[in-house]
């Protein structure tokens, strides 16, 4: 008998499935041909056409987009964006940590950088901490401290690109802080994490840990002092948080806990526009922040990774994993010898960025065994938030913000309702170290925006949060975009790696050729085959970083998102 019409229908229907599996006819994904296979991918990239923002908490993310669908442009939204985040994701970020930007001006179609970052109380120095007892600066409490630049930062990219008011931009924060929000899952769980902490600071526990614990996902969350500490900002503007009330409250605050903040630390604290460096790659321009960060770690690790064929080798093949580890073994020894703040050390960024440089350093590099011993070049011979806005125009912002460690330094100032953060950790007790402690100097930054042009257009605003994963994480998202041709949702979704044990930037001694972690994504084949060439691999859950980004497809017309599905957050377009 012949097929009844329903039955037939289910086998075209069956067939049609097995097609966009990539068990039947390959298919094609959006913007490459790529062979057939299922993907690693967690939901659909964003598309949209007049405005688009990506950021790790939904919240934050509409809240950027009212701000464009309202006029502002990119960076209007992107302050909006992180002052939220502010409330709506403590740990991370907000008015007591540090900033990064990389801005696209549509109309003179230029790059600029802003470097918001603190330096060091006037009063900090290696004597003072070796009186003290201490071979290292303490990872938390008061004497981590550098002044936060996070307000600064706000109030410089507003003054130089923005079109609103601080006060309109700061009005979805300070309604959230007011009003309370319902804590989201990946937060609740990050809080939990750091009770213990919070609990024994008596005004950090005033301050998070409502009821004397975290809250819950879903709970609703207020925090009536950062309300009132961001109305002060928004009505007096940034002075008031480096000369007026609430630089008094933290410099009270610091005498009565042994920091060594004074008036003039905050009344001297400046920011500064940058030029981004870069380097090609298989055609495209990848930008990074020159030092105090650790951009140009991943602009070496392009560069030395260029001669391989990657794609050849297949994403997440054993063969590729290696180099990029080997490279990232190399590049952060020198970025723990050289990265320092510009203004106390010179360091050879053109050299150690260029592409002979790179060649003296691949012979290092082997292909069939993990390096044992890597060392600096000799080039003269978390926590953390990142989001990203695209307006109408194609302007972008690839904007960053921390607290360092999760809540920074673990002290909220009295009751201003935000944690302090602890940067100054960072720097190194060696006298004979580049990035040693000194008076009014910019630590060690691990925070990074990125951002890639093609043909001298905006192409990419992408960054990725988690301390030391951070550019290695960046050249593994971009290693998926350029060499595997994933889309922007797929590249952040696919497994990630992450090295430990190279030289540290406070000046510690690698851990010989250090061990990897690999998610859970990366097949059992491809773990023997990394041990066999000599990888320690070791189980290190939560710490692979979040990644956010706007492809801007000029050609279309279009922006695409992509948003990590480690965190809580998400891209929205409109």
């Amino acid at each position: 008998m012949p097929p009844r019409p329903a039955f037939a229908w289910c086998l075209v229907l069956l067939v049609m499935g097995l097609a966009w599996l990539g068990l039947g006819e390959p298919r094609r994904a959006w913007a490459h041909d790529r062979p057939a296979g299922p993907l690693h991918k967690t939901r659909s990239a964003v598309i949209a056409r007049q405005g688009m923002a990506a950021t790790s908490q939904p919240l934050a993310t509409a809240a950027a987009l009212r701000v464009l669908q309202q006029g502002g442009n990119a960076v209007d939204a992107a302050i909006a964006a992180d002052a939220v985040l502010g409330v709506v994701e403590p740990m991370s970020c907000g008015l007591g940590g540090d900033l990064f930007a990389i801005v696209w001006d549509a109309r003179t179609k230029r790059l600029t950088g802003l470097n918001a970052s603190g330096r060091a109380p006037a009063a900090a120095t290696i004597e003072l901490f070796r009186s003290k007892g201490l071979a290292t600066i303490p990872v938390h409490g008061p004497m981590s401290w550098s002044v936060p630049g996070c307000v600064d930062g706000w109030d410089q990219l507003r003054r130089r690109f923005g079109t609103k008011s601080l006060a309109e931009l700061l009005a979805p924060a300070i309604a959230y802080a007011e009003q309370g929000f319902p804590v989201s899952e990946i937060i609740a769980a990050e809080w939990h994490s750091a009770e213990t902490s919070l609990r024994e600071v008596p005004s950090s526990a005033a301050c998070y840990l409502p009821g004397g614990h975290a809250p819950e996902r879903g709970t609703v969350f207020r925090n009536p002092g950062l309300a009132r500490s961001l109305r002060i900002i928004a009505k007096e503007g940034r002075d008031a948080f480096y000369r007026g009330p609430l630089a008094e409250a933290m410099v009270r605050y610091s005498q009565s806990v042994g920091g060594l903040f004074t008036h003039q630390d905050f009344a001297e604290h400046t920011s500064t526009f940058v030029e981004p460096v870069s380097t090609n790659y298989r055609g495209y321009d990848v930008w990074e922040l020159p030092p105090n960060g650790q951009g140009i770690a991943v602009l070496q690790m392009l560069n030395l990774l260029e001669p391989f064929d990657l794609k050849a080798m297949g994403a997440q093949s054993a063969e590729a994993l290696h180099l990029m580890i080997e490279a990232k073994k190399l590049a952060y020894e020198d970025r723990a010898k050289f990265c320092a703040d510009p203004e106390f050390a010179r360091a050879p960024i053109e050299t150690l960025i260029s592409k002979p440089y790179a060649g003296r350093r691949r012979a290092e590099l082997k292909t069939d065994r993990a390096n044992p011993h890597p060392a600096p070049g000799e080039p003269a011979a978390a926590e953390t938030i990142y989001l990203t806005v695209v307006d109408r125009d194609f302007n972008c912002v690839s904007l960053i913000q921390s607290n360092f460690h999760g809540f920074g330094s673990y002290h909220v100032p009295g009751d201003l309702g935000f944690a302090l953060q602890n940067r100054g950790c960072l720097f190194a007790l060696d006298p004979n170290h580049l990035n040693r402690l000194e008076p009014r100097k910019r630590p060690f930054h691990t925070i990074i925006p990125g951002f890639v042009t093609k043909d001298g257009q905006p192409w990419l605003s992408f960054g990725l949060m988690g301390g030391d994963m951070q550019a290695q994480g960046h050249v593994q998202v971009l290693c998926n975009l350029i060499d595997f041709g994933m889309d922007v949702q797929e590249a952040g979704d696919a497994p990630r790696f992450r090295h430990f044990g190279s030289s540290e930037p406070t000046g510690q001694p690698a851990d010989g050729g250090g061990s990897v972690a690999l998610e859970s994504g990366i097949p059992a084949e491809v773990r023997r085959r990394l041990q066999a060439k000599g990888h320690r691999l070791v189980e290190a859950p939560g710490t692979f970083g979040g990644y956010q980004a706007i492809r801007i497809d000029l050609e279309h017309g279009v922006l695409i998102g992509g948003s990590d599905p480690r965190k809580d957050g998400c891209a929205m377009g409109y």
